[in-house]
């Protein structure tokens, strides 16, 4: 019969939740191989699944390959595959991601469960041969589901809260240095006009009169040097600069905003934070069916 193990309790699990939450369960298995199935559930689908990769194994095994061997490390954070001797990780699948698992009721031995790609979004059935663990096996990777949704439900949203402010932080830091670079920008174009125009100016001692020279407004002649130059003056003197139009906003001596923290609009979060939750509260909602069936109907393909 199918469980789904997203809500409900099941009592006779085969280890403590101290266990899938510190620490990881290892199995040792043989590994058939993973092939790509239409549907996230089912037990037509995992069945056929498994009888093509015992059809490969078979052609192998006729070759002189042997099955290969793996570890499987089973927390609520996954289940890793791995290479028993380097523990190199050759799969590593995520909770939210498997959506069935069956084990095989006739020969304890041959488990599956279909887990979606992370890269390419397929579902990928995978296919295992332990030593008559399958059972127990199915009932682990079920109990490890069971514990990751109840953490995701208690501490994800201040998880999420917390990832939310960091990333508005981090934009609002790059917008400041982008900011900042302006600024320094500006500040060398104007140190660059005054150089022009020092080296623009009469040597001391010459007939030419330290002040501009003014037309019979008493205003200084248009030049392209420097903008502020086409401002009026005052007995000789500058005006101070006309203040910025944007005065309606409160900004610093520098012409940028305040920084506040608290004040991280939604629209700055990066979006793939956002996705990343949306798809594990999907994966969870989507819950893990449990099944024991019987996958070789025919007496003679009962191993591989």
């Amino acid at each position: 019969k199918a469980r789904l193990y997203s809500k409900s309790k099941y009592k006779t699990w085969m280890h403590t939740p101290e266990a899938l939450s510190k620490h990881f369960i290892p199995y040792n298995a043989k590994f058939l191989g993973s092939t790509e199935v239409e549907q996230p559930k089912g037990t037509e689908v995992v069945r056929d699944a498994v009888r093509k990769l015992k059809f490969a194994r078979h052609i192998k095994k006729s070759e002189g390959q042997k099955i290969p061997k793996v570890e499987l490390q089973i927390s609520i954070y996954g289940v890793k595959i791995l290479e028993p001797k380097t523990k190199e990780v050759q799969h590593n699948c995520q909770l939210h991601r498997i959506s069935f698992c069956a084990d095989d009721k006739t020969d304890k031995r041959i488990f599956t469960f279909i887990c979606k790609d992370s890269e390419s979004n397929k579902h990928l059935c995978y296919v295992f041969d332990s030593e008559k663990c399958a059972e127990e096996i199915t009932l682990t990777i079920g109990q490890a589901f069971d514990l990751a949704y109840r953490k995701f439900l208690e501490s994800g949203g201040k998880d999420v809260e917390t990832r939310k402010q960091i990333a508005g932080l981090q934009k609002r830091i790059q917008d400041l240095e982008t900011e900042n670079m302006e600024l320094k920008n500006k500040v060398q174009d104007l140190e660059n006009q005054l150089r022009i125009t020092q080296v623009s100016a009469p040597p001391a001692g010459s007939m030419t009169p330290k002040s501009p020279s003014t037309d019979i407004f008493d205003m200084i002649p248009f030049s392209p040097i420097s903008h502020q130059s086409s401002m009026p003056t005052r007995n000789g003197t500058q005006p101070p600069p006309v203040p910025s139009r944007s005065t309606e906003i409160k900004r610093d001596l520098f012409g940028a905003e305040p920084f506040d923290p608290f004040n991280c609009g939604a629209a700055d979060f990066p979006p793939d934070i956002q996705s990343k939750l949306d798809e594990m509260q999907e994966g969870f909602k989507m819950g893990l069916t449990l099944e024991g069936t019987v996958f070789c109907l025919d007496p003679l393909d009962s191993r591989c």
